[in-house]
């Protein structure tokens, strides 16, 4: 009776254990699986802007930009898949031992029963029974006896059931165990075709930087008006939050605050805080895109030796797309940068967010804006079928990468 319970105990534990393991892995599969949807979704996003790029016939760094960012896109996927694979082969890893435990048990089970019954055989008269009771020294040893057949009929029965429920786990496990195997098989099949997209790109790419390298004088030339019209940004920038610094001193200095840095009130603070505390959860400054230019310094994408400086990231997107801000804020200032279009900057506590290439604004100097509120439309450029936008986050004087600061899709 004892060992029964022991059974039973054992087994309810392997079943929470198997349906624990299973709800673990179910969780972590679930998010390679949104990962690797928004990975298709970004790919298919590049596939429709590069339709629109490749109308214009002539080859273009914004084209491989975009070609670029569809690799990375598609390398992430390629991971995301091993890492779901990997998963997998745990899976069917701890299936097959479950199996064989399963096995091994129902084994030993039907043994045992095998034995109860053949012992139940040669003693199934109740005559034997009876006597057995009535062969007691005293009424308390009889009762012992009595109970002991009643166990033992108790533990016969239980034993049927265990192998039953055994059994019917053993059937389950190998069900899913198919399954496994089933899906591995799916996406062993869908990582060979995306490794066969990537080479494919990849070449593809080869041969654009080939080509885009027999213009090397035309690409310097507009790779120096770029860096001109990034100065040109930079400095207006810096002009503003020097400004911005400086009345918010003389304003608190009249409070009677001498702190250095930059003074705020308690609602710009308020607003600064919240602003800090959304790291990683901003909306993209469009309702849809894909980076195409990251933050910091990085190799031009065709002429070598060369290192790019970027403050911000751009963001390729659709046709006719208007340029939103991340957070609630205040509209420092609205300018316009040659070779970055129309400019707006907005203040959110110490924090400032400048959005670039415009070709017509919806706000102006002073307005308060929320969330996700559109700002302008962005340019455009006629016969390249090139629309981005260029974000840029700072703290103070320094510049920060949006890409930690907008929300991963």
């Amino acid at each position: 009776m004892f060992r029964l319970k022991n059974n039973i105990v054992a087994l309810i534990g392997l079943m929470l254990f198997i349906l624990l393991a299973q709800t673990s892995l179910a969780q972590t599969k679930k998010e390679l699986e949104q990962k690797k949807k928004q990975l298709q979704k970004e790919i298919r996003l590049t596939n429709k802007l590069l339709k629109e790029t490749r109308k214009n016939k002539n080859l273009s760094v914004d084209e491989l930009l975009k070609l670029k960012s569809k690799i990375n896109s598609r390398s992430d996927l390629i991971a995301a898949m091993n890492s779901e694979m990997k998963l997998i082969n745990g899976e069917i890893g701890d299936s097959k031992q479950s199996i064989s435990n399963l096995e091994n048990e129902l084994t030993h089970l039907k043994s045992e029963y095998a034995k109860i019954i053949y012992y139940a055989f040669k003693h199934r008269s109740s005559y034997d029974k009876m006597m057995f009771v009535f062969a007691s020294k005293d009424v308390n040893q009889a009762y012992k006896r009595l109970k002991y057949i009643q166990q033992y009929s108790e533990y016969r029965k239980g034993q049927a059931v265990e192998i039953v429920n055994t059994q019917a786990l053993l059937t389950l496990k190998i069900e899913v165990l198919k399954q496994q195997n089933q899906e591995k098989t799916v996406l062993v099949s869908l990582e060979e075709q995306e490794k066969q997209n990537l080479a494919v790109e990849e070449a593809e790419q080869e041969n654009i930087v080939q080509k885009l390298q027999g213009k090397e004088q035309e690409l310097k030339d507009k790779l120096k008006k770029k860096e001109a019209a990034k100065r040109k940004l930079q400095k207006a920038i810096q002009r503003i939050i020097e400004e911005e610094i400086r009345k918010a001193r003389e304003a608190a200095k009249k409070s009677g605050n001498t702190s250095k840095g930059f003074p705020m009130t308690p609602e710009a603070l308020k607003l600064s805080n919240s602003f800090a505390s959304n790291k990683g959860k901003l909306p993209w400054p469009v309702k849809q895109g894909v980076i195409t230019a990251q933050f910091g310094k990085h190799p031009h994408p065709v002429l070598e030796g060369i290192v790019i400086n970027n403050n911000g990231i751009d963001i390729s997107t659709t046709k006719g797309a208007n340029a939103r801000a991340v957070f609630n804020g205040v509209v420092s200032s609205v300018a316009i940068i040659p070779g970055e279009g129309k400019v707006v900057m907005i203040r959110h506590g110490e924090y400032l967010t400048v959005y670039s290439y415009m070709s017509e604004v919806f706000v102006s100097k002073g307005d308060k804006v929320s969330i996700k509120q559109d700002l302008g439309v962005l340019v455009n450029e006629a016969g390249k079928a090139k629309t981005q936008v260029h974000i840029e986050i700072w703290k103070g004087m320094t510049k920060l990468n949006p890409k930690y600061w907008i929300f991963r899709k």
